[in-house]
């Protein structure tokens, strides 16, 4: 675990000192106290990444692998990451203060999205076209897109970081991978797993650093074919169009402002229990949280009064200590945005049914109460933008057609959820939402066997699953001739 120490990139399979000869502190949100040394990775470093991937993609022993044995060393890498994922789990919430509990979790399964793509690495396979042409056979090839350049958040760093490489690695790209600044030990730390495994050189690349300086660089080198972003949608228009300048793929998964719906006919407790879970789950922080409570006015005051009730009983407190269920903000400018967005919505006429105030924990300020908004209107400021706190606006409804409509009157489409006994209604509902992801009398479910991804400003492209794998290939498409003889066309 590392301790007031310097941090290292990784790059081209060594660790090496940042160009720039300068380090940050990595601060605990919970203790206040920097804990370890990240480095300003900045444009060099990029520069000597980029140019590591591009031969160990098309020149070196990685080009020449098969699919099986690059699975192989995802498998390895599966297994290394599974006896990390206790020290992995602790980082991050040194790094967030995310709960211990929830961390842990994420850890013991990310091993799981590694073999996951290890399996599939040996399934990508072409196809043959069945052209007009009878002397002609026209097959067609996956191909890697070539060096991929990923750009990843604080909120869940290491599980977002593997969405992106597992499946890269499997379809044959090399990486190039930018953390966010605030929450790259555990990135680190996965570099010395690449390392341990024996994966070539210049594969994986771990560059640190802040985003316009060591982001940028990755967005706007030449040598990178595609970014794949995970973060807010002001941060993805920007990325998407400097990508665009140099014809770069890109994927993003950006902000969203989910609608998680309660109908009359849904059983009631499982309902306030997810949605309570939706949103304070991870403090709030998850572009996925359900941080607009739809409500069908028949039940709409007997289910604030539940989950009032049961938000008092949320123990905050230390997020190492296994009983914790919510620690604190992850970051200072973070927690005033919280604090802003709360006063707005009161001023804007909504009621704070409960929390809404900084409490101090532990001789910590960073914690905010769960926060739930009524009298909320769907026009209102924080029903439509990302908050990433523990609040939630709620919205009442009188009819499924409403309902609907509410939900999809959002610039975001990243996920929703529908709670109702009524399986007509939940497909209806479920097919209606604008949206990625639907949870039906459940909330916040994830798998490496499932795609997942934003519509409109929650923004493109899938990750997960086998259309998780198809975001790093290009398609090939072969002519072979037939005929021993060609035509002469100019006869």
């Amino acid at each position: 675990m590392p301790d007031s120490q310097n941090q290292l990139l990784y790059i081209d399979g060594d660790f090496i000192e940042p160009d720039s000869g300068e380090w940050f502190e990595s601060v605990n949100p919970y203790t206040g106290k920097a804990w370890t040394k990240i480095p300003r990775g900045t444009k060099p470093d990029v520069d000597r990444a980029v140019a590591a991937a591009r031969e160990a993609v098309f020149e070196g022993e990685w080009s020449t692998l098969t699919q099986t044995e690059r699975g192989k060393y995802l498998f390895q890498l599966a297994d290394n990451l599974e006896s990390r994922a206790a020290d992995h789990a602790e980082m991050e919430v040194r790094n967030n203060g995310k709960p211990i509990r929830e961390m842990r979790s994420q850890h013991e399964a990310i091993p799981d999205w590694f073999r996951y793509y290890a399996g599939l690495a040996d399934k990508i396979s072409g196809d043959t076209a069945p052209v007009h042409k009878p002397d002609k056979h026209v097959y067609t090839m996956k191909e890697p897109v070539g060096v991929v350049g990923a750009i990843t958040p604080w909120n869940s760093p290491l599980m977002l970081a593997t969405w992106k490489v597992a499946p890269a690695l499997a379809a044959g790209n090399a990486v190039v991978l930018k953390p966010d600044e605030k929450t790259s030990v555990s990135a680190l730390s996965f570099a010395e797993a690449v390392d341990e495994v024996g994966i070539p050189e210049g594969v994986v690349n771990i560059v640190t650093g802040y985003g316009p300086e060591a982001g940028e660089a990755i967005v706007q080198h030449n040598g990178v074919d595609k970014i794949s972003f995970t973060g807010g949608s002001d941060t993805g228009s920007y990325i998407a169009g400097e990508a665009a300048k140099t014809f770069k793929r890109t994927s993003m998964e950006l902000g969203g402002k989910s609608p998680n719906i309660v109908f009359p006919d849904a059983d009631l407790e499982n309902a306030i229990n997810g949605a309570l879970s939706a949103i304070f789950t991870s403090v709030g922080q998850s572009c996925s949280a359900g941080s607009r409570l739809l409500l069908h006015e028949d039940i709409h005051d007997p289910v604030i009064d539940a989950m009032v009730e049961k938000t008092a009983e949320i123990d905050m407190g230390n997020p190492l200590d296994n009983e914790t269920e919510m620690g604190p903000i992850a970051f200072d400018d973070q927690f005033e945005t919280v604090q802003s967005y709360v006063e707005t919505a009161i001023d804007e006429g909504a009621t704070l049914a409960t929390g809404g105030n900084a409490v101090s924990v532990d001789d910590c300020p960073r914690f905010f109460e769960p926060t739930i908004l009524t009298d909320v209107d769907n026009n209102d400021t924080v029903a439509q933008e990302e908050i990433f706190g523990p609040v939630v606006s709620v919205i009442r409804f009188g009819s499924e057609e409403e309902a609907i409509q509410i939900a999809n009157d959002i610039d975001f489409g990243l996920a929703g959820a529908v709670w109702t006994e009524n399986m007509r209604r939940a497909h209806r509902v479920s097919s209606a939402i604008r949206a990625g992801r639907i949870w039906v009398n459940n909330y916040g479910n994830s798998s490496y066997a499932a795609p997942q991804g934003g519509y409109k400003q929650s923004g493109w492209g899938r990750e997960n699953g086998t259309e998780g794998i198809e975001e790093y290939l290009e398609t090939k498409t072969v002519w072979v001739e037939l005929n021993d003889k060609t035509e002469n066309v100019f006869e």
